[in-house]
């Protein structure tokens, strides 16, 4: 099992290596470079899938107003530059229509950029409920982690990654109907633990009807009574006791055994079988 401090070769190093190059970001510090928009490629590796487009337009006429304060991560490509960190900055450049955008060139590997993309977000708190428990639930795959050990890695608490994580039970609609806050994380607990079908239902009702989470906590236990109410029930097998019958059939003479309901009489001759088919009819 992989140790929680190690998320990938050398990206401990990749981290200080941004670091430094931020604290250096004016142009004239080496490691900060001005590159054109149009080679820098998105992070195929990125966990966040929803931008606000109020928030970029308020980030593009900042830009506009004042210059990129913080420039990108990128790392060098066969046909130009793929983003490392900094799509919400790259995406406002762009609806700014700027030509140009500061960036760091750093020499990372696939693995490398992906857990950093995972990592920045999650510390950053960049990303909506449902992508950030995809962010943790890839973390778990690629490095086998517990949930402890991811809560040491990403410093948020071992609770915090369970409860986030359990939102993924949410069938598609309910992710996005919570991601688009048509329902609240209260809505979202209550509703995990019914079939997709029956979540779809509730969804409805929550948003036809404004139901509260107290609302929504009466369904699901109606639902739940009626589901019992209507499950089959589960014979029991019977048990019998067939010490009597071994004793009598010894008496004649003859073998027998039992598995559960299911009982055998050994015969090892006609005479046998003749014996006990007479005691049988007298």
């Amino acid at each position: 099992m992989a140790k929680p401090s190690v998320l990938g070769r050398g990206l401990g190093a990749l981290l200080s290596e941004i670091e430094e190059a931020y604290d250096n970001e004016l142009p004239k510090k080496s490691g900060v470079d001005e590159l054109a928009i149009s080679s820098i490629r998105p992070n195929p590796f990125q966990p966040r899938k929803h931008f606000d487009p109020e928030s970029l337009a308020q980030l593009s006429e900042s830009i506009k107003s004042h210059g990129l304060l913080q420039p990108i991560v990128v790392k060098e490509d066969v046909d130009g530059y793929v983003l490392i960190a900094g799509e919400r900055r790259l995406r406002a450049s762009k609806l700014a229509k700027l030509p140009t955008i500061k960036a760091i060139i750093v020499t990372v590997s696939n693995n490398e950029m992906r857990e950093h993309a995972l990592i920045e977000n999650i510390q950053r708190d960049e990303l909506n409920v449902i992508d950030l428990a995809q962010a943790y639930q890839e973390l778990i795959e690629i490095h086998e982690l517990t949930h402890e050990q991811l809560s040491q890695t990403v410093y948020k608490s071992r609770a915090q990654i369970t409860n986030t994580l359990r939102l993924l039970q949410l069938n598609e609609k309910g992710q996005k109907a919570l991601v688009e806050g048509k329902i609240s994380a209260g809505h979202a607990k209550v509703i995990i633990a019914l079939e997709p079908q029956e979540q779809s239902l509730i969804i409805d009702s929550i948003i036809g009807q404004k139901l509260s989470v107290r609302d929504v906590e009466q369904m699901v236990k109606k639902i739940k009574n009626n589901d019992e109410m209507h499950s089959p029930k589960i014979e029991k097998s019977p048990q019998f006791d067939f010490k009597k019958l071994h004793t009598l059939l010894g008496e004649m003479g003859l073998k027998s055994s039992n598995k559960g309901s299911k009982f055998t009489i050994d015969f090892e001759t006609n005479g046998q079988i003749a014996t006990f088919l007479t005691t049988l009819s007298s």
